[in-house]
């Protein structure tokens, strides 16, 4: 059975973005960098809610005019080959090969998690993260945590339910970022 991982960078006050939906703040550093490639080593999927959707599906196809950056240099092929799925209600198809599902979430989702292959990687999104999780389809929460206080934005965790979750690793990057790995807690 695949695994779905959810992954995400928070400020240290707990959001995703910033009061204005900013998101300039995470730095990859070379350490977190070269984790988040391997983190892609073991996956054969990723997953993303219609607003990230709209983000990456911008930003991957046309990085190399953009930035010069080593891990988005480094990311681009990976995301490109990589087959992608948008969960979205809203959407009915997506650009870039990508399948989008969202009528039957949990049907689908656990459809996916069934096929045989890699994991399956939720990167970002607050509100497919927290469908998914309210569902207990996420099985593993990788969230990074930034030096920075954003004051307000987006929660990283927006629902309303309690989750017991079961520290199961956690690391330092680049002397300023934290990744810390949770599993739901048994029981």
């Amino acid at each position: 059975m695949r695994r779905l991982v959810h992954w995400v960078h928070q400020s240290v006050d707990g959001f995703i973005e910033g009061p204005q939906g900013e998101f300039d703040w995470p730095v990859m550093g070379p350490e977190l960098s070269a984790y988040s490639l391997g983190l892609t080593d073991r996956v054969d999927a990723f997953l993303y809610g219609r607003r990230v959707w709209e983000l990456m599906s911008w930003y991957w196809p046309r990085v190399e005019s953009i930035s010069q950056d080593p891990h988005d240099l480094a990311f681009a092929p990976i995301w490109r080959r990589t087959p992608k799925v948008v969960v979205s209600r809203t959407l009915d198809a997506a650009e870039h090969g990508a399948r989008v599902i969202g009528r039957d979430l949990a049907a689908e989702v656990a459809a996916l998690k069934a096929e045989p292959g890699g994991d399956l990687l939720l990167t970002g999104g607050a509100g497919a993260g927290a469908a998914l999780a309210g569902l207990g389809l996420v099985d593993e929460w990788q969230v990074v945590v930034h030096p920075v206080v954003l004051g307000g934005g987006t929660p990283t965790f927006p629902g309303k339910d309690r989750a017991d979750l079961r520290l199961v690793g956690s690391r330092v990057f680049d002397g300023a970022s934290v990744l810390l790995r949770y599993e739901r807690a048994a029981g």
